[in-house]
């Protein structure tokens, strides 16, 4: 079995202060030489994306509870009019389900699959379609991917996952924050951050 190319105290060191250090540790040294993430570079810029997208591994699961001004900020489309978004204001699983109805694999917003199937994850996997891709290579259902996200191996090893998937290992290997950052999010929200922790776990690492 190839070792991983993280110790427990770099961990530590790139994502300071996080009470749950040793269960992160334990799940990503089983994890990370099986998705290929074994070199310091791929390690560095793996876990600056999970960093920034997880607030340093302390959320997993998305924060989907938006006033109505946020609303109309972030999603007009969605609440193209004040009184719609006051009508979901601080209604997390009613938001997920207009939000990411009839996309990403997910039925319409009665479905209740929004919510069902939000942003989990290390790297916050969304969408029926993805936790169902996710679950094949595991064998299980989307609805034991969804209880699986909730654990420590289960959120680090969708993000794993995605990376592969995404060949993320290739835009790591040239060093390419921007690209890696555009497949994750699907633009370049949060690009200041991130570049923050790849230098950050670059320099932890001895890169």
């Amino acid at each position: 079995m190839s070792s991983c190319i993280l110790t427990q105290a770099e961990l530590s060191e790139i994502v300071p202060g996080n009470p749950y250090i040793d269960h992160w540790y334990e799940a990503l040294e089983q994890l990370l030489p099986d998705y290929d993430i074994n070199t310091p570079k791929r390690a560095a810029a793996f876990l600056a994306q999970c960093a920034h997208e997880s607030g340093g591994f302390k959320f997993i699961k998305e924060n989907l509870n938006y006033k109505a001004a946020s609303l109309r900020k972030v999603f007009p489309k969605y609440f193209p009019t004040d009184e719609l978004a006051a009508a979901y204001a601080m209604k997390p699983e009613k938001i997920a389900n207009r939000v990411y109805a009839n996309r990403m694999g997910n039925g319409d917003e009665a479905s209740g699959d929004g919510y069902r199937y939000c942003g989990r994850g290390l790297i916050q996997l969304t969408g029926k379609q993805n936790y169902t891709n996710f679950g094949e290579s595991l064998e299980i259902s989307p609805e034991e991917v969804s209880e699986y996200l909730a654990t420590f191996e289960g959120a680090a090893q969708s993000a794993c996952w995605f990376w592969e998937t995404n060949n993320l290992n290739k835009w790591a290997d040239a060093d390419d924050v921007v690209k890696m950052t555009k497949i994750i999010n699907g633009g370049t929200i949060g690009l200041e951050d991130r570049i923050k922790h790849y230098e950050h776990a670059l320099h932890v690492l001895g890169v």
